[in-house]
């Protein structure tokens, strides 16, 4: 019933790859387009962008971690390895002096409001973890988040940053290894850039770089 809390045994979790993530490009575009258009990202999407963009997980060992409640796509998580990345991605590292196929990179992590707060989005991150462990080389899982002014009068009352969350994931921030983005925010007529900085964590007892 409309209201209620969802209940966690009735969820589905499971990781996909290749062919089998084609059926589910429209419901997660769908997805992104809702949750990142929330603060800080505030994107303002594209059904026939989002459904492009996604369509690179199908291949170059990527995967989609998908949350299913019923028939319902409530949440995904996407990886990739990172020397299959874009330039944008793989270049911050590049520059840096670190070997993309050390890594493997974390897209985004997206669930529908309700299914927050439960614990689904530690089991996004395990998934992505143990399938980046298994790829020959890799060492280490990395992700960006869009960076914001601590007084951006745009940040929402009562929004809380997942700072704390990724560094009790053991996720180190990496302040000075940013990328470069660009999307068109709520409101706005053309696109502009967003700096994105780094999160790196290793996968096993390899030290961070």
């Amino acid at each position: 019933m409309e209201g209620e809390t969802p209940k966690l045994d009735a969820l589905r979790i499971e990781t996909l790859t290749g062919p089998a993530l084609l059926p589910h490009l429209k419901d997660l575009a769908r997805l992104r387009i809702a949750v990142f258009r929330e603060y800080p990202y505030l994107y303002e999407g594209d059904a026939a962008y989002e459904a492009s963009y996604l369509a690179r997980y199908c291949r170059d060992g990527g995967a989609v971690v998908l949350v299913r409640d019923g028939a319902a796509v409530v949440g995904a998580a996407t990886c990739l390895p990172l020397a299959a990345e874009n330039d944008v991605i793989r270049e911050p590292f590049e520059d840096h002096g670190l070997d993309p196929a050390r890594f493997f990179y974390f897209g985004e992590s997206v669930l529908l409001p309700a299914y927050r707060g439960r614990g689904i989005g530690h089991r996004l991150f395990d998934a992505r973890e143990a399938h980046a462990a298994t790829w020959p080389g890799v060492a280490h899982a990395c992700f960006c988040a869009v960076v914001r002014p601590g007084d951006d009068p745009r940040r929402p009352d009562g929004h809380r940053s997942l700072d704390g969350f990724w560094r009790r994931r053991g996720y180190v921030p990496y302040p000075d290894l940013v990328c470069h983005m660009a999307w068109r925010e709520i409101g706005d007529a053309a696109a502009c850039r967003h700096d994105l900085s780094f999160w790196i964590r290793p996968l096993s007892d390899t030290p961070l770089p």
